[in-house]
């Protein structure tokens, strides 16, 4: 058999692994298709070892894989994805995804394989729903040793293994039952785990947002162009816009016209100054350039919106005395 690309390779390889000539094998080492109704737990340790604790590039096809890394370090690939953890710790396998692992003689856990299908027997929805987030894409989720997850997940783990390598395991439905606990479980801690990241970044993200509106106050009038605000910010022009897109509906340059736009209204209406100097103030060197601005956004020239509004100002100061 021709052996696959070492994780040495593809972690050194800029093209990525996934060149068509990976091998797929049902366990690793063992082609064949995958059995109907294939559920495998074993530690990680009894295959790792005898390959070195080197699992190079390969692909499961219609299966799903589970590594549980109770303690010590590994270093992973995920179809493009390098990352390195140390237990305890997660990685989810889709179905399809090139994946390679460099283990060490001290890192200790299990790994799960599984056919979907044999698990969504009885309960399907609950059991897709938990499939569709712990298998939504390959990841990695470092846990706390402390944590009640961890000591959890490994005694759930400890439990199949040990149902698995009963003498009436092929005749016992306990191990289809752990396994549908072990995915659910996980499922759950991926969602929440999701959920503090979403979280995280929209705290971030309103922090960054606070900052541009301070840096639009200072600078609306020097007619800056988007990209100095995403200098500023160290943001690219995209990530700027769909920031505040996402606080607001708008892009970035919508909101600064829009705020030049209230301020000269709000100018208009309680400064008694010339247009073309009021234009001036707020960064127009053409008045008739103010003029059109002004016009695109409320309807009205300058002009004409100062005399409505004062016109207003008037009626409301007379109808006390109509009345």
């Amino acid at each position: 058999m021709t052996r696959a690309p070492s994780i040495r390779q593809v972690l050194g390889r800029k093209s990525g692994p996934a060149e068509g000539r990976l091998p797929a094998f049902s366990l690793y080492g063992e082609p064949g298709a995958p059995a109907a109704e294939l559920l495998h737990i074993e530690p990680i340790q009894s295959r790792s070892k005898r390959y070195d604790w080197e699992i190079d590039a390969h692909v499961h096809q219609g299966l799903h894989q589970v590594i549980w890394l109770r303690s010590g370090p590994v270093e992973a690939m995920l179809d493009e994805t390098r990352s390195a953890a140390k237990g305890p710790a997660v990685i989810a396998i889709p179905p399809g995804v090139a994946h390679a692992f460099r283990f060490s003689p001290a890192s200790d856990g299990h790994v799960l394989t599984l056919n979907a299908a044999l698990l969504a027997e009885g309960d399907a929805d609950e059991a897709g729903a938990a499939l569709q987030a712990l298998f939504a894409a390959p990841c990695t989720l470092s846990l706390d040793g402390a944590s009640p997850d961890a000591v959890r997940l490994q005694h759930l783990f400890e439990a199949l293994q040990a149902e698995a390598d009963a003498a009436d395991s092929s005749a016992s439905p306990v191990p289809r039952w752990l396994a549908r606990s072990v995915v659910w479980r996980l499922a759950q801690l991926m969602r929440h785990d999701q959920a503090a990241t979403a979280q995280r970044r929209g705290v971030a993200r309103r922090s960054v947002y606070t900052r541009w509106v301070v840096l639009m106050e200072a600078h609306y009038r020097d007619h800056w162009p988007v990209s100095r605000y995403a200098e500023r910010l160290g943001l690219s022009t995209e990530r700027l816009n769909r920031m505040v897109r996402t606080e607001t509906g708008h892009n970035a340059q919508a909101l600064l016209h829009a705020r030049l736009a209230r301020e000269a209204c709000r100018r208009l209406v309680h400064v008694a100054a010339p247009v073309s100097r009021l234009g001036y103030e707020l960064g127009f060197d053409d008045p008739a350039y103010f003029c059109r601005f002004f016009k695109r956004h409320t309807g009205l020239g300058p002009r004409d919106y100062r005399a409505r509004a004062l016109q207003a100002t008037r009626g409301d100061a007379a109808a006390p005395q109509a009345r």
